[in-house]
């Protein structure tokens, strides 16, 4: 009986031994799970960023915060309700964003781990607004306040603060917002001043996606600069023939990037219509326009409602035409003027200045043929 006894209490004690042993580990475990939940809410609370901002007349209103680069690649809505909004976001890093406004505009806002970003302005000049919270949208907010103090300064005022800007903010976000705004996205951005001003830039801001993009766009650019030959493109037309510069011998070549889906080239459009009833006779001009459509219908439409009586080709690839990389093209509408070497001597051209350039080539056909006049008597 004692031994039987002896093996029900050894097994009674063994088997509280283990519930006991149960119950410790679930108490580690518990322990270890709140240390790990604990560990994920400070690393998240470390890791927001509070957004408060009033905007007088904004009312009840959309917005939208998207990143510029790969370093912020989400977007966040915000709803504003009689004029104010905030919001709790989340970055482990300094990043640049756009504050986006339902009317389309857009405002740089930077946001870094454990910023307090409070956001002041008027909805009648979303263009100028006041914001706090840490050093890169303190700086910019400061540059826009000095650029209102000059009234209407002129472009090359702008350009010379902006220069100033960056070489005494090396290492600031907004040394890259500026570049790009005041530089970058002229219609014939002088890529030589883009260098020389983004050597001047130091620390973590050479390491941003944007740097290494715009460093690789300076090189394509550089490849298709006025002065230099274009590569060899061709694309089909309507018809489905290939057409290349080829086709527009001795002729001098109006290159015209578009696409049925964007308004700014039907008015661009509209402008060469006009161009093309004064040259269509000119036996030295010509047009041709390339388009980044993707769906063949639309394209044929386009072509018909515009009334563009002058080449056309489309390989429907949209932005991965080849023709967009070889000749650099970032943004629509876009065109390259192509002497009949195939040598570039105007990018992006005006109606004023493709009027001009028209002018030009009529007076040394002038002269070319004065001259032969003259070797004949001879």
């Amino acid at each position: 009986m004692s031994g039987i006894f002896f093996y029900s209490h050894q097994k009674e004690v063994l088997s509280q031994q283990s519930i006991s042993k149960r119950t410790g580990m679930k108490k580690i475990y518990l322990a270890y799970f709140l240390l790990i939940a604990l560990s994920a809410c400070s690393n998240k609370d470390a890791n927001s960023v509070s957004l408060n901002g009033e905007i007088k007349g904004l009312g009840n209103d959309t917005l939208y915060i998207y990143g510029t680069d790969k370093l912020y690649n989400r977007m966040d809505t915000l709803f504003a309700k009689d004029d104010k909004f905030s919001a709790t976001l989340t970055t482990d890093t300094l990043v640049s964003t756009w504050l986006q406004f339902s009317d389309g505009t857009e405002y740089p806002l930077f946001l870094n781990k454990g910023n307090k970003i409070k956001i002041k302005g008027s909805a009648t000049d979303l263009t100028a607004l006041e914001i706090t919270g840490n050093t890169p949208n303190e700086e910019l907010t400061a540059f826009q306040n000095e650029m209102k103090g000059l009234g209407k300064p002129s472009e090359k005022v702008l350009e010379e603060k902006v220069k100033t800007f960056i070489s005494s903010h090396p290492s600031s976000l907004v040394s890259i917002y500026l570049l790009e705004k005041y530089f970058v996205q002229k219609p014939q951005p002088d890529f030589t001043v883009i260098q020389q001003l983004t050597d001047r830039m130091t620390g973590e801001l050479k390491d941003r996606p944007y740097i290494d993009e715009l460093l690789d766009r300076i090189q394509e650019e550089e490849k298709v600069s006025i002065g230099k030959t274009v590569p060899y493109i061709h694309l089909p037309n309507v018809k489905g023939e290939q057409i290349s510069r080829n086709n527009f011998k001795d002729k001098y070549l109006l290159v015209h990037f578009w696409a049925s889906w964007d308004l700014q080239s039907q008015e661009a459009n509209a402008t060469l219509r006009r161009i093309y009833k004064k040259t269509e006779k000119n036996k030295k001009f010509a047009l041709w326009g390339i388009s980044l459509d993707i769906d063949k219908k639309e394209w044929e439409e386009a072509i018909k409602r515009d009334t563009l009586k002058w080449e056309q080709s489309c390989d429907f690839s949209g932005w991965n035409t080849p023709s967009v990389k070889q000749l650099a093209i970032q943004t629509l509408p876009a065109n390259i003027l192509l002497n009949p070497s195939g040598k570039i001597e105007g990018k992006n051209m005006s109606e004023e200045a493709i009027e001009k350039k028209l002018k030009e080539i009529e007076q040394k056909e002038k002269e070319k043929k004065e001259a032969e006049k003259k070797k004949i008597k001879r």
